[in-house]
């Protein structure tokens, strides 16, 4: 390093016997303390996943989330435990095993997301199925979703449960039971191995048995459309890393290829409504199949509903179907949506722009606006004889609802929190090292 005195330049370096030029004893130690400084802050900074080839956002995984591998026969799966993330893989044409040791009270919850990479050709009838099935092999959930028309290769998730209400025959006792992953395969599918994120968790029973049926009546029709000015909330790149929102017109950028996740607490009680906006292109020209989609998960990432819409450069929407007041007796509904909104929470909204947009109408980004309503007053919960895990995972708490106001944090990855924690102790440290260092300089200028 070289600073400037009145005499001319100087370097950190002084002439000891002979003539012979040796390095300030001060300039070790301060060259020691900076250099670790720098790698300190380089640790602080989160390595970034790889990018996709095609430039859209990477899938971005919980972190500390267990590597686990699928087995093949049921005899060698290895177990999932409530309240954590895990990452395996799916092979083409594969199935793969997991286990779970249940008790015999608590409602068990496997969501299993795939993640195609970038590139990976997908059908409309390609997708991810996802079942529970006893010892006996008698089966207590079984879910498919699928890519849909778009063909374009996105994150989607399947979800499956163990219950143990009133009206369940099978799979109540305690004992091992098995989480059986498979993929819709379609004859045009890359034969690519695909990435998964599995999430566990567990709900505990009631105190007292309520309601065995879904109820009869609801608000079904549309719902007044949200206007007014959007706020910028970007949107996070995973279900782990999903920004909050509530109420209101929420603004962001989205390019070909891209998923957009964001979560929205939901009490007793309350109905959801949302719906995205693509904006308008500047240029190109064409239609593309089902270009936006709008995805609904419930808090254990259950899959709840879809809505998408093509694309020809003008200004499209996808709006979900109107779905009922999370309540407790849903999970006794006949239809699937109504069957997923059992419980409050963080729901989490889903926007894909379709990668084969780019071909018609350029890389982007293109401006997205997500529009949401919660109509309806927040109900007790029910009475609940335990603790859900992960905790609080089925209730809206204070920090959800500020989080969910335009001027909230809006949650966001736990890598980018720790790159701003870790980022300021660091540069404070580095601040300190070079006030250090400008402090030897001067001294030795002056003694010189």
């Amino acid at each position: 390093m070289v600073w400037r005195t009145g005499t001319g330049q100087r370097s950190g370096t002084a002439r000891g016997r002979g003539g012979r030029r040796r390095p300030y004893a001060g300039y070790a130690v301060v060259r020691a303390a900076l250099a670790a400084a720098v790698l300190a802050l380089a640790a602080a900074v989160p390595v970034p996943p790889a990018a996709a080839a095609d430039g859209a956002a990477p899938y971005a995984y919980a972190d500390g989330s267990r590597p686990v591998t699928g087995a093949t026969t049921t005899t060698d799966a290895e177990r999932l435990d409530p309240g954590h993330t895990y990452r395996s893989s799916l092979p083409k044409n594969g199935k793969l095993y997991y286990r779970l040791d249940l008790d015999a009270t608590s409602t068990a919850y496997v969501s299993v997301t795939a993640v195609p990479r970038a590139g990976t050709a997908v059908a409309a009838t390609d997708g991810l199925r996802v079942s529970v099935q006893d010892a006996d092999s008698n089966s207590c959930s079984l879910q498919s979703t699928r890519f849909g028309g778009s063909r374009s290769p996105h994150p989607i998730a399947a979800w499956g449960a163990r219950e143990t209400g009133p009206r369940n025959v099978l799979c109540r006792g305690a004992g091992t039971y098995y989480v059986v992953v498979e993929r819709i395969d379609d004859t045009e599918s890359s034969p690519d191995t695909w990435p998964l994120e599995l999430f566990a968790a567990s709900e505990p029973p009631l105190k007292r048995t309520g309601a065995t049926r879904a109820p009869d009546v609801w608000d079904s029709a549309s719902p007044a459309p949200v206007t007014g000015q959007a706020v910028d909330r970007a949107g996070g790149a995973g279900f782990a890393g999903a920004s909050t929102v509530g109420p209101g017109s929420w603004r962001d950028r989205i390019r070909p290829g891209q998923t957009l996740f964001y979560k929205v607490p939901v009490d007793w009680g309350q109905q959801l409504n949302a719906t995205a906006e693509l904006g308008s292109s500047s240029g190109g020209s064409g239609y593309v199949i089902g270009a936006l989609s709008l995805a609904l998960y419930n808090p254990v990432r259950g899959y709840v509903a879809e809505a998408a819409d093509g694309y020809t450069g003008r200004q499209a929407s996808a709006a979900l179907a109107p779905l009922p007041p999370v309540a407790y007796p849903n999970r006794y509904g006949f239809a699937d949506q109504v069957k997923a909104m059992r419980f409050a929470g963080s729901y989490y909204l889903v926007v894909h722009l379709a990668a084969q947009t780019a071909q018609q109408f350029g890389d982007g980004p293109f401006g997205v606006i997500l529009r949401v309503r919660t109509d309806g007053a927040a109900r007790s919960a029910p009475g609940y004889d335990g603790t859900a895990t992960p905790r609080s995972l089925f209730e809206v708490t204070d920090r959800d609802r500020a989080a969910a106001t335009p001027t909230g944090t809006a949650g966001g990855s736990p890598g980018l929190r720790a790159l701003a924690v870790g980022g300021i102790g660091t540069g404070t440290l580095l601040l300190a090292v070079l006030g250090a260092w400008t402090l030897v300089a001067r001294r030795r200028a002056g003694a010189w």
